[in-house]
């Protein structure tokens, strides 16, 4: 009976992970899709990434990331993900 529950269990975890995985890959794709279609459009950036770009040059991340997930809504990874590709941006 255990033995049962158990591999009942592990197929259900299996499958969801399975899921989430398919999911992260679509999402993935969406975000690689999307920034394509930004840069056809031209859309313009946020104008809250001046200020936000400032504040990294000066070494305020953790600041950065405040003002960004206060003007845009963000959770705080969402933020820190948020500055993480500014500053990426800005290095390439």
């Amino acid at each position: 009976m255990e033995f049962t529950f158990i591999s009942i269990i592990l197929i259900i975890f299996i499958y969801l992970t399975a899921k989430i995985n398919k999911l992260e890959q679509n999402m993935k794709q969406l975000k690689t899709s999307l920034e394509q279609v930004m840069k056809e459009v031209e859309i313009p950036e946020h104008p809250i990434n001046g200020r936000l770009y400032e504040l990294i040059q000066d070494g305020k991340e953790i600041k950065a990331i405040k003002e960004a997930r206060a003007s845009l809504g963000l959770s705080l990874i969402e933020g820190k993900e948020y500055i993480e590709n500014l500053k990426n941006n800005m290095n390439s």
